[in-house]
């Protein structure tokens, strides 16, 4: 089993994804005291290897930031049972890193043995949130910690739910005991592809669950009836009405551990560092 009690080894600071192009300027950062971010998150299935640079280099950054652990491969919302030997390398990283903070996404990623590279959008109805309940249950049983689940960026909407996704994602922490995971980013996405207020869903999101907040860029396109359809992308800055979503969800959540994530197109350094800056700015300004 594990312990239900929200993690708390997150700092409420700014956070970036960490890119291992970064480590040699962080860790300048780091010995002047200038380094902007209080913490850093890894993607799990980048480091489920043996020894090697890559390993050797997140203990030295484990050293001297808090790590946060993003899994984006588990295919939590997928039918079938959650893959075994995913499970144990998970694990493995885990108990090696004994990060602050773990977290998954609200999504699916593969069918039988195939797997999709991407991240897909489910039903909300009772059936799948049995089958989500039951594979969080098996992550955090596994693990022996509490996870953060992540709300989707979204394209389409389901026939078959009956259920808003922020009550699905109330229902699935208040089942299962997991803390959420707010992607503010991919919550404007979601509301201009599929037509609803930003706001409002914020205003209805259980923000007392939310260990972390996320931001990212996303791209513009037009889709085929002429209307703006948003792509998360994580290749780009973060556009400002999303840190004006940002503000209006700080202002009823209060401070919470903030991450810029930039996973394509990675900028330099100092381009990364300012989105930070900017997001301790949020923080300071409540």
């Amino acid at each position: 089993m594990f312990d239900k009690s929200p993690l708390k080894a997150l700092p409420a600071a700014s956070g970036v994804g960490y890119k291992p192009q970064h480590f040699s300027e962080i860790m300048s950062d780091v010995a002047q005291a200038i380094c902007p971010v209080g913490w850093l998150e890894i993607h799990a299935e980048n480091y489920m290897g043996q020894g090697g640079r890559p390993l050797a280099q997140l203990r030295h950054l484990s050293e001297h930031f808090p790590i946060s652990v993003h899994g984006v491969g588990l295919s939590i919302g997928g039918e079938g049972p959650l893959d075994a030997d995913h499970l144990a390398r998970l694990k493995q990283l885990c108990d090696w890193l004994e990060p602050a903070s773990f977290s998954e996404h609200l999504a699916w990623s593969s069918h039988e043995s195939a797997f999709l590279n991407d991240l897909l959008p489910l039903p909300y109805n009772t059936a799948t949130l049995a089958r989500v309940g039951e594979h969080i249950d098996t992550l955090q049983n596994t693990l022996g910690r509490q996870i953060l689940l992540e709300n989707p960026s979204s394209y389409l909407a389901f026939d078959t739910s009956d259920m808003s996704e922020t009550d699905f994602l109330a229902e699935l922490a208040q089942r299962t005991g997991c803390g959420l995971l707010l992607d503010v980013n991919n919550v404007f996405v979601s509301a201009t592809n599929l037509g609803y207020s930003p706001q409002g869903y914020i205003d209805d999101f259980p923000l007392d669950k939310v260990g972390e907040i996320h931001l990212g860029g996303h791209d513009e396109d037009i889709n085929d009836a002429g209307r703006p359809l948003l792509i998360d992308s994580h290749g780009c800055e973060v556009v400002d009405p999303v840190w004006a979503l940002l503000d209006h969800t700080l202002a009823r959540s209060g401070p919470r551990p903030l991450l810029i994530e930039w996973d394509n197109d990675v900028p330099d350094w100092p381009v990364l560092a300012a989105e930070a800056k900017r997001g301790a700015a949020a923080l300071v300004a409540l």
